[in-house]
């Protein structure tokens, strides 16, 4: 066989971590390293490949083409190794286990999860990031966080608290946006997508009671959200973001979102065994109630602006679930 050709298996880890997260920081808290130590190996990383990954100033650092097509390919390759990897039989206190959609994990969960873990230290949370459908006895799961819409066709039993309302909204790099922008503008920029929700657009349009949108110039899709929302804040295109996935991004001034929020028909929700929760994930579920009422509302969506008639709102109430 062959010998592999790779670069430094801790220079790719710091890599795929800083790509899911999308800041030097978050990925030197998952690695227990400093920032310092990750972006030394994300420029070694290049140096060794002779390709940029990242681009911009230091405080908005993101990834180009390269990189997000590097990082889209090492995500799953991680998984699949971390699955491989045995483990001994468990011994003391099991941790809860929590399934969570990805994006909402990094962007929302995981940094609130520290007031969990001071208010209930003997309790250990471990999230597993998924999708797709689960199994609470098969998979060991004792909560799962999921969006939920009225039409959603649920194929198992369980109890579903809603703790979050959903907003979504078109978002871009900054210097992309114009002031005031107009929903045609918006429009004619190249539209990103993500694989696990390609309906992202159509769903927006419904929920701010536009009739029609035009086709897009062009159209990229990516694997997961996270990828797609770095991809906008590299200034690839506008993506429908939700509230809760974009709030720190926005913040941070990585991303804009010229026409604000519109409430969408879906819920975040705490799913939980039908046939009663354990005490720590009722503890759990609590807590998510709690952070989504402290969770401030974003911008509201503003009017679209457009001469077309094309984007004239439609006569159907917007629908709250």
């Amino acid at each position: 066989m062959a010998r592999r050709q790779l670069p430094s298996l801790n220079a790719l880890r710091a890599f795929e971590a800083f790509g899911r997260h999308g800041r030097m920081t978050l990925a030197a808290d998952e690695l227990c390293v400093t920032h310092g130590a990750v972006s030394r190996q994300i420029r070694q990383l290049e140096e060794h490949l002779g390709v940029a990954l990242t681009e911009g100033p230091r405080t908005r650092l993101r990834m180009t083409q390269a990189g997000l097509r590097l990082a889209q390919a090492l995500s799953p390759a991680f998984d699949q190794i971390e699955a491989a990897v045995p483990r001994p039989e468990p011994v003391g206190p099991q941790p809860l286990v929590v399934s969570c959609l990805p994006t909402f994990a990094m962007k929302w969960l995981i940094p609130r999860l520290p007031g969990f873990q001071a208010a209930h230290p003997d309790i250990p949370v471990r999230v597993a990031e998924s999708n797709g459908p689960f199994d609470f006895k098969g998979d060991g799961v004792d909560l799962a966080i999921r969006m939920r819409s009225p039409d959603t066709v649920v194929t198992y039993d369980a109890v579903v608290t809603p703790f979050m309302e959903h907003f979504h909204g078109p978002v871009m790099a900054p210097e992309l946006a114009k002031t005031p922008m107009t929903l045609e503008q918006v429009c004619a920029l190249p539209r990103l997508l993500t694989r696990t929700f390609p309906e992202s657009w159509s769903d927006w349009a419904r929920n701010l009671e536009v009739a029609d949108l035009p086709p897009p110039v062009s159209e990229q899709e990516f694997d997961h959200y996270f990828y797609m929302l770095e991809a906008a804040a590299a200034g690839m295109g506008v993506a429908i973001g939700p509230w809760a996935f974009v709030q720190r991004d926005l913040a941070s001034g990585r991303l804009v979102a010229p026409l604000g929020f519109t409430p969408g028909r879906a819920k975040i929700v705490a799913v939980t065994p039908p046939d009663g929760a354990t005490d720590e994930a009722v503890l759990f579920r609590d807590w998510l109630l709690s952070e989504g009422a402290s969770t401030p509302h974003p911008p509201e969506a503003l009017a679209p602006h457009a001469p077309d008639a094309s984007f004239a709102p439609t006569t159907r109430s917007r629908a709250h679930s």
